[in-house]
């Protein structure tokens, strides 16, 4: 066990819904406020928005300006490049066109969110060339949802690169292994409901990474009223009891 505690960064896949008051944000809150209420109260977000517009200097300066030095952006992949990442031969010039774009973060980047679709099947070389590709210098978190990505070659990949596998717990599936093969752990929590006895079993499935000195990102699925942000704020407040973190 590592003698330094890694941190836990908790959160939801967005943050910019107004359907949240009175749940989590408080009345009167406009649109262009509803980052810093958040940040006030969680410590990490996954952008969503990221998946479908490719963020510019100028957002980005804006999100760091609303949120403290501590917070942590997890921006999620380009979906258009995170196809082509997996179908081009040489990936290099489509990775670098998204990891370029998110060098505005510097610090505040936790990790980029690549996800692949849950129907595309393990390539092997495809997965040898993107990795290979990726800029070292950018932590990556990749989610490879088909159960054909479940072998002990993928992981050793994934470990030779230091990428982190993305553990997502889906609906009507039994929950997912936790499997260390980078710096840091990564769990997606996409079930339409979560109770305090679920929480509490993640808090104990995540404990051992962070006593070993691993941070870890975890974060919830978007709901309609807040209730996942309130989740992600019992989460981290269960953790703390726990591990003091």
């Amino acid at each position: 066990m590592s003698d330094e505690r890694g941190r836990l960064y908790v959160g939801t896949s967005g943050f910019s819904y107004p359907g949240w008051v009175p749940r989590f944000y408080a009345p009167g809150k406009v649109s262009r406020k509803l980052l810093v209420a958040y940040s006030a109260r969680l410590p990490a977000v996954e952008l969503h928005n990221t998946f479908y517009h490719r963020p510019n200097e100028q957002q980005i300066t804006k999100w760091l300006g609303e949120t403290n030095e501590d917070f942590r952006f997890c921006p999620k992949a380009q979906r258009a490049t995170s196809w082509r990442a997996w179908s081009e031969d040489d990936p290099t010039e489509s990775i670098r066109w998204v990891t370029d774009a998110l060098s505005g973060f510097g610090d505040r980047l936790g990790c980029v969110l690549l996800s692949l679709r849950g129907t595309l099947e393990r390539d092997d070389e495809a997965l040898e060339r993107a990795l290979s590709a990726w800029p070292t210098e950018v932590p990556l978190a990749l989610e490879l949802l088909h159960p054909s990505w479940r072998a002990d070659e993928v992981f050793e990949c994934l470990r030779r690169h230091g990428v982190t596998l993305v553990a997502t717990d889906l609906e009507g599936r039994d929950e997912p292994d936790l499997r260390r093969t980078g710096d840091f752990a990564y769990l997606r929590l996409r079930r339409t409901s979560y109770g305090s006895a679920d929480i509490d079993r993640w808090v104990r499935r995540l404990e051992p990474f962070l006593l070993d000195g691993l941070d870890a990102y975890v974060f919830f699925r978007h709901d309609e009223d807040g209730q996942m942000a309130l989740n992600a704020e019992a989460l981290l407040a269960r953790m703390s009891e726990v591990v003091g973190t």
